[in-house]
């Protein structure tokens, strides 16, 4: 929705606002207090959603100027609160969530948050007690950044906003970036790549009482919104998936509260499909407004053209479908680009096609867009969970649910039952063996990560650390996979991609299958309501019988929001790639192992080894560096 910023001690410089105008293109703000820790100031760029009137422009002030805030995201539940704060009580000058957020801050103080319905991360100050408070929401939709020194902190919606800020020294942080190089993940700690800027991770909150906090001292964090438990509901199929269709049909009600025009974007996969299909049903039912457009990325490459698939579904929802066709030679002409609005490296060139989705949705005039973003963790969809659910089927001697298992992965998915044996069972039947090589991976790390910056790293794992940061035991079932990769790990670094992909087009991304109430549902739910046999999940599928075209509701392949990667790396762009690698190794010399860096491009590109995404993640990480100076 926008852009905000706020700092204390710091000298009030409005150009750190200025550097996220891409996200609130249609207007800005500014306000600067005296507080008794230095000078308060709040920035804000918005984005126009609801309530288009100045009115509703922030920074935002209530109950005579004594409360302020700047405030990004969207609260869909605010007419609901409204009605219950105007029986309290409180007048509104305006029609936006902004004013009702204030209001429900003041009537119910941090535990107002528990109330909201939505995504966010803001700052609200308190000119009277002179009391900062920062949240960001449940699961990390919205970004909230922070950088302290011994002369202010500040608090902002991209990290590139502290550029400017005194002792802000962009340097590579090496724990996180051998995170992202080793694991492709990030997100997953409050620290970024950029050393010295942390984060607010999704259900955490700051307070900052002036009146005795000064610059340079602990800024506290505290967690607002638990840690789920998994698997903790007993209930039958029928039942399961009937609420599952009533609470994702809300969240789309929701989700669709808008002053401007709504698009979805839809990969032809099952959940992003969903959505539009559960649009397409509210609209039917005069719920939502006639006009649905959709915006789709194509190929003319068949093994990742999802193309029929979104055919099925916009005929089904009679959309108004967009379609772009990501350019291979646009991957890299476009990458600093990308790179500079998302802040940090990025893991593939699947956020280049997401970048090319949104560009189209701009051209349409679209302001908003639903997205199928989190049922994936949620809900086991992803081929790395089979590991975990054949190795709870062994645990509970289930061999009959083994076989079928194995025998419906072999038919839709192609793999060998030596590949399944080999991969998930060995592991689980002789455990001795795969810890021991476990750790002698883990003590020797790849040949090209074998460097004397990265070696110190080796033995840790990112999803480890994920796990261990939310205070979870070794997983033991889907469940518990699940809510990492909801709470902890993949969820947060997937959703930082989207928001800075959207914001730099000036469009909204809305996550419905991110409804707090849905999540918490999903996560509750017990295995065999994700996993069964070679599906996976089920209570999606079975909550959306005879609402999505049955071609896409019994997809079983997995895609992902894919481009021809493979084809373009060993073909058109083979130069790129290796000069890309290059680039890296010139800019952070001795970060990598050149030798083991070679050995794996050569091997990838001539096809002697199955090209993963580590090659990409080598390139943006130079490019990175070349973009924001960032040194070692």
């Amino acid at each position: 929705m926008c852009g905000i910023w706020f700092s204390v001690g710091f000298p009030p410089d409005r150009a750190h606002i200025e550097k996220v105008a891409h996200r609130g293109p249609d207007g800005a703000g500014w306000q600067v207090f005296e507080g008794s820790a230095g000078p308060v100031a709040l920035g804000h760029r918005r984005l126009s959603i609801i309530d288009l009137s100045e009115a509703a422009s922030q920074p935002m002030g209530y109950a005579d100027g004594r409360y302020w805030i700047t405030f990004n995201g969207e609260i869909y539940n605010y007419l609901e609160l409204r009605n219950e704060l105007t029986a309290a009580g409180h007048r509104f000058r305006t029609s936006s969530d902004t004013e009702v957020l204030l209001a429900a801050y003041v009537q119910w103080g941090e535990a107002a948050l528990d109330r909201l319905v939505g995504m966010f991360a803001f700052v609200l100050w308190d000119a009277k007690d002179q009391l900062a408070f920062a949240a960001r929401d449940r699961f990390g939709i919205k970004p909230l950044y922070f950088f302290a020194t011994p002369g202010g902190v500040a608090f902002a919606s991209e990290i590139k906003q502290f550029i400017g800020l005194p002792q802000f020294d962009p340097q590579l942080n090496i724990a996180r970036a051998y995170d992202f190089l080793s694991a492709g993940i990030m997100d997953h700690t409050n620290e970024t790549i950029f050393a010295g800027v942390r984060q607010l991770l999704g259900g955490e909150s700051i307070r900052l009482d002036l009146q005795s906090w000064r610059p340079g001292q602990v800024v506290s964090v505290r967690r607002w919104y638990g840690i789920l438990e998994p698997g903790t509901l007993d209930l039958g199929e029928r039942e399961a998936s009937e609420r599952f269709r009533e609470l994702l049909t809300e969240s789309v009600r929701l989700h669709l509260r808008s002053d401007v025009p709504v698009g979805t974007c839809l990969s032809g996969g099952l959940d992003s499909s969903s959505i539009v299909c559960l649009m397409a049903r509210g609209r039917d039912e005069g719920k939502v407004g006639a006009r649905i457009h959709t915006v789709s990325a194509c190929y003319n490459e068949e093994a990742v053209n999802e193309r029929p698939f979104m055919e099925a579904v916009v005929e089904c929802g009679r959309t108004i479908p967009h379609w772009c066709y990501p350019r291979y030679e646009d991957a890299f002409a476009e990458a600093e680009r990308i790179t500079w609005h998302q802040d940090e490296p990025y893991g593939s060139t699947s956020i280049f096609a997401q970048w090319c989705v949104f560009g189209e949705a701009r051209k349409a005039g679209l302001k908003v867009m639903l997205d199928g973003q989190g049922a994936d963790e949620q809900l086991a969809g992803y081929h790395g969970s089979f590991p975990f659910y054949f190795a709870s089927l062994i645990r509970q001697h289930r061999f009959d649910a083994l076989l079928r298992a194995m025998v419906e992965r072999h038919r839709w998915h192609g793999i060998s039952f030596a590949d399944q044996v080999r991969s998930y069972l060995l592991p689980v039947l002789l455990p001795r063996v795969a810890r021991l090589r476990r750790d002698r991976q883990a003590v020797s790390g790849p040949s090209w990560l074998d460097s004397e910056a990265l070696r110190p790293h080796f033995g840790r794992s990112a999803f480890d650390t994920a796990r261990e940061r939310i205070g979870r035991p070794p997983i033991a079932g889907i469940g518990d996979l699940c809510l990492i990769l909801t709470q902890s790990s993949n969820l947060a670094m997937l959703l930082h991609w989207e928001d800075r992909n959207s914001m730099a087009h000036g469009i909204e991304a809305r996550v419905p299958f991110l409804d707090h109430r849905l999540v918490e549902f999903s996560i509750a739910l017990g295995d065999c309501h994700k996993i069964v046999g070679g599906d996976t999940k089920r209570v999606l599928r079975r909550a959306m019988d005879g609402i999505l075209p049955q071609v896409v509701r019994d997809r079983r392949d997995k895609l992902g929001f894919t481009t021809p990667e493979e084809m373009w790396f060993r073909g058109p762009l083979r130069e790129f790639v290796r000069a890309g690698i290059e680039q890296t190794m010139t800019r952070y010399p001795g970060l990598l192992n050149r030798n083991g860096v070679k050995a794996l491009a050569d091997a990838m590109l001539d096809g002697r080894k199955t090209l993963d995404f580590s090659l990409w993640r080598i390139i943006s990480l130079g490019i990175w560096g070349g973009v924001f100076g960032a040194t070692a």
